[in-house]
């Protein structure tokens, strides 16, 4: 989904500017008792002497976004805070909630103008939900799977779904297994390298002697046992579920000029400091990008562009508002937007795209012929790939994708390589590969 959030709509506009082969020795853990199908809320987890390995609990990381207009304020003031996101420099503590306080009432009208606000939450629980279901029937030695959901900028937040996990009795000393499935399906530092930090930091609070002095050795040594879905590109279902829907908006096109309707792919752009950093983002969109069209066939021309730059500094192009709006004023009116970064509707979708972008076109003279494919919300093909992307990872044993535990060339973050450190298991691994 979306690397930076929405900064286009978030600053002024007038400011333009596979899988894991890390693999843990093999361990015997006592495992965990199972949930009864009847019960509509799970019992704690607890120990016994069986041979299944459940309850695991599926976490979706996300950006997030306000489910109300009254949550814009807050929604803005942890995002301007994250300098992982939005690099302020030293006075990110004094511009952050200057930013967030002057850009409220312009963003909660944005969210009033889609429903009153984000659909992502409604979404992410949805596509969790469904997709443990068929995890239960199809990996039943990891059952039962519970789904959690942890935005990092709007409820529930990391903080609160680790709470709800202690809660639920996982870690404290009864350990249990969860797997923090990014829902970023590119790698950036600004998205899946953010929601890591922040998930490590609350593990680090809430489940490590060195921070946590109330733990007791027993709950310190039965800590949740965590390994990671940190990207997934060119996973098939993935490239499936985008090119069903590409299809499917096609098919709105008169026959005869469905072939030469221009496919600009909208990813959301970074800004040039953090590309020659060495962010893996752009390279893991692009290969996105070509696996779709090697789907479709490459029955149409496309380009790949990017949505949502800001401020004054340079960013990662071209745009996607200024590619629309040079085709349309060249005459080449058929576009079709798809939105390729992210796994669900939210702002950048449903107001940059759908208000800003299309409408812009049509005062341009495009008639309703720039159009957008559909989010990937509740698709079944996409829910399937993402049973399917987390079944594979639980039965092999996985901890990570080989990438994650390399930094950008450029990287100085201490606190990005600590993290790296602790979800790649640097000590148990059998594999050994660095992690710099």
């Amino acid at each position: 989904m979306s690397v930076q959030y929405p900064l286009r709509a978030l600053t002024k506009r007038t400011a333009t500017p596979s899988q894991c082969l890390y693999h843990r020795p093999r361990i015997h853990h006592r495992s965990l008792a199972t949930v009864s199908n009847g019960s509509s809320v799970a019992p704690p987890v607890t120990q016994d002497s069986t041979s299944k390995n459940g309850p695991t609990a599926m976490v979706f990381m996300n950006m997030g976004g306000p489910s109300t207009t009254d949550e814009v304020h807050g929604f803005l003031s942890r995002l301007f805070a994250d300098g992982d996101l939005i690099p302020l420099g030293p006075l990110q503590g004094y511009l952050g909630p200057l930013i967030s306080r002057r850009r409220t009432p312009k963003i909660q009208k944005q969210y009033a103008d889609i429903g009153g606000g984000s659909p992502i939450r409604k979404w992410s629980e949805y596509q969790a939900s469904e997709m443990c279901k068929i995890l239960d029937q199809t990996n039943p030695e990891s059952a039962p799977h519970k789904p959690y959901v942890a935005f990092r900028y709007a409820d529930p937040l990391t903080e609160e779904m680790y709470s709800k996990l202690l809660e639920d009795g996982f870690g404290k000393g009864r350990g249990g297994r969860a797997v923090a499935f990014t829902q970023y399906p590119q790698y950036s530092c600004s998205t899946t390298g953010s929601s890591l930090n922040e998930l490590w930091k609350w593990r680090q609070r809430m489940e490590s002697p060195t921070r946590n002095t109330n733990l007791t050795a027993a709950e310190a040594e039965g800590s949740i046992r965590w390994s990671v879905i940190d990207r997934w590109p060119t996973h098939p279902g993935l490239v499936e579920a985008f090119a069903q829907n590409i299809e499917a908006k096609l098919q709105t096109y008169p026959e005869e000029v469905r072939d030469s309707v221009v496919l600009l792919y909208s990813a959301h752009s970074l800004p040039m400091s953090v590309v020659n950093r060495g962010d893996p983002y752009p390279a893991e969109v692009a290969a996105t990008v070509w696996a779709v069209q090697q789907r479709l066939g490459h029955r149409n021309p496309y380009r790949l562009v990017w949505q949502s730059q800001v401020g004054p500094s340079a960013w990662l192009g071209a745009q996607t508002s200024d590619t629309v709006a040079n085709l349309v004023k060249k005459g080449q009116k058929d576009l079709l937007l798809i939105p390729i970064a992210f796994t669900s509707d939210h702002i950048e979708t449903l107001f940059e795209i759908d208000l800003e972008v299309i409408h812009e076109a049509n005062e341009l003279g495009a008639d309703g012929r720039v159009r957008r494919a559909e989010s990937l919300n509740g698709s079944p093909v996409f829910i399937k790939a993402l049973a399917d992307l987390a079944g594979s990872h639980l039965r092999n044993g996985e901890i990570c994708s080989r990438q994650m535990g390399l930094r950008c060339p450029g990287c100085k973050s201490e606190k990005c390589l600590a993290q790296k450190q602790f979800f790649t298991g640097q000590t148990e691994r059998a594999n050994e590969a660095v992690t710099l």
